[in-house]
């Protein structure tokens, strides 16, 4: 077992330098085997408390990071500290105490939530496989928590196809919360909602974190969304973060073309507004033979040879904004 070193006090979260690739099967009999490039170096810290946003388009990595750092797939280098201990080298007796501190919230709670079972065994199901509390008063704890996620006592007794999206949406969020986590990943856990119901889940969260002091990492291909609920954004691109900065400074000052094209993207609900858009050309390269510099050179309006044969660094540029573009602060002067 590692023992805890140079342990940040504000900084529950560390990540440092995760790979992760995962091979496929050859083409052919005597093919090559083919390697996809899931997760390339990515590293950042997660505060005691706070909400970090991780954007992107799908199959860009951002969920594969979520398993990494929960310990639920291996990864292939890296690490990832967990107060100061890294969880991808502990042993089973160690792991399975700190599972009890990171727990996931799925995307589709029909999916993570068993149809065999009631509602109230699911969500008290933690609390018996980690024994926590006296038998006894596990029931007062289920009940206490569905108070928390606002769902009504009378669906303990239900089974998962008998609830809306909404509602097993709450019982994923409180069968994950029952045992007091410390972190929380939320991996599109509102994208199969209806807007209003993913308003009443996002805010539902918000509230939870004041109450229990818990921090987050909110995965999402909606920036809207992630804007709402994040205190710091990260965006990923083909593996890599390319972009980590304040929630607003993110959104009023992007230092990165693809972030650029994210923000326009979204839209407005003001019709008589009109806005410029910055467009996205050519294909997303190919995750199993990416390119040798900055994997959006090939779709970036600003690129040069630099870009083709140089990977960006992922460095400070402003206080608390970090970029990987050879060319942000020229782009910050254009803006």
């Amino acid at each position: 077992m590692n023992k805890p070193a140079n342990i940040k006090p504000d900084v529950l979260m560390e990540v440092r330098d995760l790979v992760c690739h995962f091979p496929v099967k050859r083409d052919g009999l005597f093919g090559k085997r083919r390697v996809a490039h899931a997760v390339n170096g990515v590293s950042l810290d997660l505060i005691a408390g706070e909400t970090l946003g991780l954007v992107g388009k799908c199959g860009c990595g951002k969920s594969t990071l979520g398993l990494l750092v929960l310990n639920l797939i291996s990864p292939t280098s890296g690490s990832v500290l967990f107060r100061g201990q890294d969880i991808t080298r502990t042993n089973k007796k160690e792991w399975r105490r700190l599972r009890s501190e990171m727990q996931l919230a799925f995307q589709n709670p029909l999916g993570a939530l068993n149809p065999r079972r009631t509602i109230g065994a699911q969500i008290r199901e933690p609390l018996d496989i980690h024994q926590l509390g006296d038998p006894a008063d596990r029931h007062k704890t289920v009940l206490d928590m569905l108070e928390a996620v606002t769902l009504p006592e009378h669906l303990l007794e239900r089974y998962p196809h008998q609830l809306s999206g909404g509602q097993q949406q709450r019982a994923v969020i409180a069968r994950a919360l029952i045992i007091g986590p410390q972190l929380l990943v939320c991996d599109e856990s509102v994208s199969a909602l209806d807007v209003s119901v993913q308003a009443q889940v996002v805010n539902l969260l918000a509230d939870l974190q004041k109450k229990l002091g818990l921090s987050y990492l909110f995965i999402s291909h909606d920036l809207s969304v992630v804007r709402h609920i994040s205190s710091r954004i990260a965006v990923m691109y083909l593996g890599r973060l390319v972009e980590l900065a304040d929630s607003e400074m993110l959104i009023e000052n992007p230092m990165h073309p693809y972030t650029r094209a994210l923000i326009s993207a979204v839209p407005v609900p003001d019709p008589r507004a009109r806005t410029s858009r910055a467009t996205i050309g050519g294909e997303p390269p190919n995750p199993f033979n990416p390119p040798s510099g900055c994997a959006f050179y090939s779709r970036c309006p600003h690129a040069d040879d630099k870009c083709r044969s140089l990977i960006p660094e992922f460095r400070q540029i402003g206080p608390q904004h970090m970029v990987a573009c050879h060319h942000a602060e020229a782009l910050a002067q254009t803006s």
